[in-house]
């Protein structure tokens, strides 16, 4: 029969795991331990037998292989159980009713011990086993639990989108009842959490490493302060009443983001006060899920008032032979007959021809020239991204080949490339000596200017510090905020 060749390879990644590491700590310390048995064994033996050096020398043996034993492999074992111990570790927060519940218990057992009344004592046992079943029954509630969170792929500010919360209890035969889905915990002062990191154990602790009798590999756990995070996805809840053996349960989360940005979730909660409400335990799932947050497209007041002045200065530029009548001007000789119009050749006694808008060449570049910190108010600023990211979404719904430029990135034909840029941008840090060689560096990236292709620039430079081959060909966006 032939082998697996995959069993080797499990057996060598399983001698290299950590797991490996503390089953081969703890048979080394069952075998020293049982070596100091047998050498006090041994000891007692010698001792009644006459052979008073065997004796303390198998008495010494015994002791120190049991020290060795005690300061090598105990706290490394008891470590990893308490890091273990730690991992599944549930939080707990007593609810008012259990506040009240456990007020009415001490009160009662007073009365009991004072007296001395069994009925007294058999009603305080009662409640408090209530306690410890609530406690046991609430644990055993939220393990064997799997949580998956799907989130929707573009989602804008100030529009609603739709989350996925799927459940699922890997349990044969007991359901869950009252499990909620919350995010994680926020506080980002006082918040600290447990962390474990690979160290050395030495003896004795107070002399130089050169000078120390023992070094061996070990574990320590520590209690770190938890950075603050960046904003998270939801607040609330997510409530699952009852939830099958072996069973799923999806949930749709409405999502809705006031600002763009970068929202992030470490991890998710599954919370329970089944089944008296005397506690809210709470287990967390380590599951990290993280969405970016395009501006708002939402057609402003100083969209649609530039959007006719872009159209209009744009048909200006791009004239060509399409659909759409730009002009009627003079015969030229390279023109084609077909193009002349009768009309106005009737009227003005000499031949007219009839020029058209260029589609085939409809190239538009959408540039946003990022302001240096200090120069617009955050609402100024923010209002002038938004207005980028309309513009863009705009125009990508059009017949138009549309290309997108900002500082410090390549140019961009993707929109959601483009939106994915915005929402992250924030007003560089540049010193005003660099400012021109800023735009000059931009010009030189995107390529500009082109004759085939018009731009709009949303920028908050005045209008004489932009070069002067760009005005017959760009729309300017002014950024900058009006005098009061």
């Amino acid at each position: 029969m032939a082998s697996n060749p995959a069993n080797p390879v499990r057996a060598i990644s399983w001698v290299h795991s950590s797991a490996a590491e503390v089953w081969i700590k703890f048979l080394l310390a069952l075998i020293g331990l049982g070596l100091a048995f047998m050498a006090a064994l041994f000891s007692t033996a010698s001792g009644e037998a006459g052979n008073l050096w065997a004796s303390v020398i198998l008495a010494s043996v015994a002791l120190l292989l049991a020290a060795f034993v005690g300061l090598v492999t105990v706290p490394y074992l008891a470590r990893r159980v308490a890091i273990e111990r730690l991992r599944q570790t549930l939080r707990f927060d007593v609810t008012r009713a259990g506040v009240i519940y456990v007020l009415v218990t001490l009160v009662i057992g007073i009365a009991a011990l004072n007296t001395g009344n069994n009925l007294l004592y058999i009603v305080v046992s009662a409640m408090l086993a209530a306690i410890l079943v609530s406690g046991i029954v609430s644990a055993a509630v939220l393990r064997g639990l799997e949580l998956e969170v799907r989130l929707p792929e573009h989602v804008f500010a100030r529009r609603s989108a739709t989350a996925r919360i799927d459940l699922h209890s890997l349990r044969r035969f007991l359901p869950s009842f009252s499990i909620g889905v919350v995010s994680a915990d926020r506080d980002k002062n006082d918040r600290k959490q447990w962390k474990w990191e690979r160290t050395t154990f030495s003896f004795p602790r107070n002399r130089v490493p050169e000078n120390q009798w023992l070094r061996v590999r070990d574990w320590s756990v520590r209690r770190d302060k938890v950075a603050p995070k960046e904003p998270g996805l939801f607040d609330g809840m997510i409530y699952f009443p009852y939830l099958p053996a072996g069973g799923s349960l999806t949930a749709e989360l409405d999502l809705r983001f006031a600002r763009r940005g970068r929202y992030c979730e470490s991890s998710f909660g599954l919370a329970t006060r089944f089944p008296f409400a005397f506690l809210t335990k709470t287990r967390h799932i380590l599951l990290r899920r993280e969405l970016l947050v395009y501006p708002p497209v939402e057609p402003a007041d100083e969209l649609l008032e530039i959007l006719p002045l872009v159209r209009g200065e744009w048909e200006s530029f791009v004239r060509g032979q399409g659909a759409d009548l730009y002009c009627i001007r003079e015969y030229m000789p390279e023109d084609s007959a077909r193009h002349l119009d009768w009309k106005a050749t009737a009227k003005s006694g000499s031949l007219k021809v009839r020029e058209f808008s260029r589609q085939e060449d409809r190239k538009l570049c959408i540039i946003f020239d990022n302001p240096g910190a200090g120069i617009l108010s955050e609402q100024a600023y923010e209002r002038g991204v938004n207005l980028a990211a309309s513009l863009a979404w705009h125009f990508a719904s059009q017949e138009v080949d549309v290309s997108y430029v900002i500082a410090g990135a390549r140019r961009s034909r993707d929109v959601h490339d483009w939106l994915s840029r915005l929402a992250v941008v924030k007003p560089e840090q540049v010193e005003d000596a660099s400012r021109q060689r800023l735009w000059e560096g931009l010009l030189g990236d995107a390529g500009l200017p082109n004759t085939n292709e018009f731009n709009i620039i949303l920028t908050a430079r005045p209008r004489q510090s932009i070069p002067t081959e760009l005005w017959n060909c760009s729309y300017l966006v002014s950024l900058a905020e009006s005098p009061a």
